[in-house]
């Protein structure tokens, strides 16, 4: 997909938020991809997930599977257009699970998805559950690869799009040195102090 369009549909949709935001990775950045804002128009949906299936058509993807909350819509579109299955881990404990009576078969062929990825972390950690299950993980997909090469996986990935984007670890942000509020709008709670 085209930079310049997937933007500009990111900025349609208000998508593509500036300010002062915490990532689940903990970093803070002074951007932050609403990835649902898109997701929400199931025509862009297609159009994003075209390109992350288009990648990985040819792998034998038996099911596709994302980190809950962000990528459950990605893995659905995805596990569609694949025509497979599409199932989600979720955090319980601080770890990542699979509930809701989903299961890995072993020797199954896994796509992992997800909406966003700056580091990999929680791809990183399904990727782990699905190997633990005896799944073999063919590949990683995203929407939007802000990591700027810093997530690296042992497998194909492939993105709709990338984009560097400034991150700060906590103690060098200057965004905070400047006392701007720091918001957190993903699926995980802000830190208690």
């Amino acid at each position: 997909m085209d930079r310049d369009e997937a933007l500009r549909i990111f900025r349609e949709t208000g998508a593509l938020l500036e300010g002062h935001f915490l990532l689940t990775s903990g970093l803070h950045s002074p951007q932050y991809f609403q990835c649902a804002l898109v997701l929400q128009y199931p025509w862009y949906a297609e159009l994003f997930c075209r390109e992350i299936a288009r990648h990985f058509e040819q792998a034998g993807v038996e099911t596709v599977i994302a980190p809950a909350m962000g990528g459950i819509v990605v893995a659905q579109e995805v596990g569609r257009l694949l025509r497979v299955r599409a199932i989600w881990a979720e955090r319980e404990s601080e770890r990542m699970t699979l509930r809701r009576g989903f299961s890995i078969r072993p020797g199954e062929r896994v796509l992992v998805v997800e909406d966003v990825v700056t580091t990999g972390g929680s791809v990183q950690e399904v990727m782990e559950l699905v190997r633990a299950g005896g799944g073999e993980v063919v590949g990683v997909g995203a929407i939007v690869d802000r990591s700027s090469g810093r997530a690296s996986f042992d497998v194909p990935f492939a993105a709709a799009f990338a984009m560097h984007v400034v991150t700060y670890r906590p103690e060098e942000c200057p965004l905070c040195r400047q006392g701007i509020p720091l918001v957190k709008p993903g699926s995980r709670k802000l830190p208690t102090s």
